[in-house]
């Protein structure tokens, strides 16, 4: 008698593996039960189709749509999709997906080649078919344009509050203070070893041996750490020690990246004086700025300072020497990436005063890639290998 190892069906097609993602941006009630009822919403509609097949529920909460590099469910959504295990990609809307018209229309055409189907419920579009494309990019520019919209609406709001004088605090762990959600009430312990750094600040010490010294002696930041010297310098340059708060320091200059810039004089700055008690008299204030104009005249500038920022944890990179023979640029905080100095300059082809004028950033990634971003405007990838 013969054996039987396997029945299959003929002509039974098999099940398409369908998975959804949603998507909300800010931290309320209201909208957390969104995120819940899209979940929901989505889990039932699957499993109540006979020839589909769960492949999985992707929910970024609290999250933008404006770019993808924070969204840790859409990149694993798009990692599974890569990796063959889902057929169909459910969405409530467009601007649940993205509303950034590049990265809607780059990630949909991405998994067009790897023949996975993305559907707009709200929309009623399918990417597959033919029109569907151009239906994305006039409805995804719409998107991009009402985000753009609402993150100006909130920069007026926050700038008109900046010239009242209404601001609350921006920075609510300030090293000496505790914000008590009015004003910044004086941490006496805190208070005195601020008033060590700026003596021996002012008296000669180095950064790095100010550091040292805390370190010795067991004192630790806000957060639990351990002092840099990068952060000595912030305390003493910031004149929140002597009872004064500046607003608008920083802005976010591109909605989409959502990137903070350095506020150099492009947008107002509004000083507040006297808000709260000080901790430092101005005189000594004045001197630690003083001896911060004179180290700084009398330290070495090179063009890359500032120059090359870390993408992974976007701190920029510090020059080092190897033994007097050659310079390299690497990132402390990471510390696998370096980069040669004398390759740097091969590769840009440029004299300093040339990078310094036409060059704004370099973002560094560890494939040893090199973002470009130039001062008109424009962006370049570039491999450093």
């Amino acid at each position: 008698m013969g054996k039987i190892c396997s029945f299959e069906t003929p002509g039974q097609p098999p099940k398409k593996r369908v998975a959804a993602y949603a998507r909300v941006s800010l931290e309320t009630d209201r909208l957390a039960h969104s995120l819940s009822a899209q979940t929901e919403y989505f889990s039932k509609l699957i499993q109540s189709k006979p020839d589909w097949e769960l492949a999985g529920i992707y929910a970024d909460s609290f999250i933008s749509g404006t770019e993808t590099t924070r969204r840790a469910e859409f990149r694993r959504l798009i990692s599974d999709c890569e990796n063959g295990r889902i057929d169909l990609v459910l969405c409530k809307s467009i601007s649940r997906f993205a509303r950034n018209t590049v990265d809607l229309l780059e990630t949909v055409r991405h998994l067009k080649l790897l023949g996975v189907e993305v559907r707009f419920e709200k929309e009623n579009i399918n990417s597959l078919s033919g029109d569907g494309e151009l239906l994305l990019t006039i409805l995804a520019s719409f998107a991009q344009e009402e985000s753009r919209s609402i993150s100006e609406n909130v920069k007026w709001g926050i700038r008109k509050r900046y010239r009242s004088g209404n601001a609350k605090a921006r920075n609510k762990s300030v090293f000496g203070y505790r914000y008590d959600g009015e004003k910044y009430v004086i941490v006496p312990e805190q208070a005195e070893v601020v008033r060590q750094i700026f003596r021996d600040y002012i008296a000669g010490s180095p950064l790095r041996m100010i550091s040292e010294r805390l370190r010795e002696n067991g004192c630790k930041t806000v957060r639990g750490a351990d002092f840099s010297h990068n952060q000595i310098g912030y305390i003493v340059r910031n004149e929140i020690y002597i009872g004064n708060i500046v607003l608008q320091k920083s802005y976010v200059k591109d909605f989409i990246t959502h990137r903070t810039v350095k506020n150099n004089g492009e947008l107002p700055q509004y000083r507040i004086c006297g808000c709260h008690e000080p901790i430092i008299d101005n005189n000594t204030f004045r001197a630690a700025q003083l001896e911060s104009e004179h180290r700084a005249a009398s330290k070495p500038l090179y063009p890359f300072s500032g120059k090359l920022i870390c993408r992974k944890c976007k701190k920029p990179f510090t020059r080092r020497t190897n033994n007097g023979k050659y310079a390299c640029w690497h990132c402390r905080h990471c510390g696998n990436i370096k980069l040669k100095e004398d390759r740097l300059k091969t590769l840009f082809g440029l004299s300093d005063k040339e990078f310094s004028a036409r060059i704004s950033r370099v973002t560094v990634c560890e494939s040893g890639y090199l973002i470009v971003e130039f001062y008109d405007g424009r962006s370049e990838k570039w491999h450093y290998e």
